[in-house]
């Protein structure tokens, strides 16, 4: 039963006098340590779209070394991937050794990065690239096989810049049981304080719900637990982060896990369709596959422009599913000039029509429109009231919707 006006008035004024001045204090300390760091992400201008790169766990696992990252730049270049966005090229797990130095500095682990990060870094620059790091926020990583950050995040923070590192992907392994609240804070502004300006990846794996408080610690956040190369993860995955919608903008990113696009555990409309939710909602595509050897159709995949741009759309609203009928989907959401992206996803097992009216993706019903087919490359004018196209089995359909 609702409270009466007075009741809540007096329930509120005994929780302010309980409060200890301690207490409000630090409430206090934390909301204007939170802005502070929120202002400071989104003044370094990074996460203003979602992150596009390559990362090299899905498909190496700890099996990385230098020759391996310095191949992937070159052919990030050569296959015109990084001419169409993606820019990082980022170390995962295992490139450390078990031990950090005299110092307390972290140690590229000398049978496998001899030459060192910054030396990698400089090259993978060369490049036009940018290159990204992983740590985590406990006193190891998940691999047990190199030191974590915690209690060395200033250190690590500054050592990172000195190897002008642009990205770190903190995951979330052998913590000592404390709130991710309480620890990833304390790397975030770390960074900050490097000199450097560095993109923050949260990696808790979504067990706090961390779109509810990330946005004032770093520019994406894990929603989700690990993608594995199978349909059914990677629907699980897509359905997992969609609650988050509402929270994702520019600077700041609701993360499902990488692409697995490539990787042979999928078919290709299958891939297709991970590649083009991912887009719709604004996730971070992050190429999880070895793209010195990826055959044309991952790259056709990887490499469309039209797909791209919905996910890089300045507008930066996370698309969502808007209507299910079964295994029948229709998910959409706005982009930049009055335009709709619409993907019609079928995830049952036979071929079926789905159909979107224009009150399911937030059009006028009276509005004319342009559909460009993303995937067809091809246009229909003057649509009027809906679109429908018969989708095969867990393949889909992705459109732009312009109104005339």
């Amino acid at each position: 039963m609702a409270r009466s006006a007075s009741a809540r008035l007096g329930w509120i004024f005994f929780s302010v006098v309980i409060l200890s001045s301690a207490a409000i204090a630090a409430a206090a300390c934390a909301r204007n340590v939170g802005e502070e760091i929120r202002r400071n992400l989104l003044d370094n201008g990074l996460g203003r779209t979602p992150q596009m790169g390559w990362n090299s766990w899905n498909h190496f696992h700890c099996n990385i070394e230098e020759k391996l990252i310095r191949e992937t730049a070159d052919a990030m270049v050569s296959t015109g991937l990084s001419a169409v966005g993606y820019k990082y090229i980022n170390l995962d797990d295992c490139w450390a050794e078990l031990n950090r130095d005299s110092q307390g500095n972290l140690v590229p682990k000398a049978s496998t990065f001899p030459s060192g990060i910054k030396a990698l870094a400089d090259y993978v620059h060369s490049k036009g690239l940018k290159l990204g790091i992983y740590s985590d926020a406990g006193s190891q990583t998940c691999s047990k096989t190199m030191p974590g950050s915690l209690g060395y995040e200033e250190q690590d923070a500054k050592t990172f810049a000195a190897w002008e590192i642009d990205y770190l992907k903190y995951d979330n392994c052998n913590n000592p049981g404390t709130s991710p609240k309480e620890r990833y804070p304390v790397m975030s502004k770390a960074l900050l304080n490097s000199g450097r300006s560095i993109f923050f990846s949260l990696c808790e794996w979504g067990q706090e719900d961390p779109a509810t408080w990330a946005t004032g610690v770093g520019n994406s956040w894990r929603t989700t637990g690990d993608i594995r190369d199978t349909w059914e993860s990677m629907t699980r995955l897509a359905d997992l982060n969609n609650k988050w919608a509402s929270y994702a903008g520019p600077g700041g990113w609701n993360d499902p896990d990488m692409l697995e696009v490539g990787n042979g555990g999928m078919t290709t409309e299958e891939y297709r369709s991970h590649f083009s939710i991912w887009a719709l909602v604004k996730a971070p595509l992050l190429i999880g596959c070895d793209i010195r050897s990826m055959d044309n159709v991952t790259l056709g995949l990887l490499n469309n422009k039209e797909v791209i741009a919905v996910n890089q759309d300045k507008l930066g609203v996370q698309g969502k599913k808007v209507k299910q009928d079964g295994d029948l989907e229709v998910w959409a959401g706005p982009v930049e000039g009055g335009r709709v992206a619409v993907v019609l996803w079928n995830r049952g097992s036979s071929q079926a029509s789905i159909t979107a009216t224009w009150s399911d993706v937030g059009l006028s019903s009276t509005a004319v429109v342009e559909a460009r087919d993303l995937w067809a490359h091809s246009t229909t004018q003057s649509v009027r009231e809906q679109i429908t196209a018969t989708v095969d089995s867990h393949a889909c359909k992705m459109y732009v919707l312009t109104p005339q």
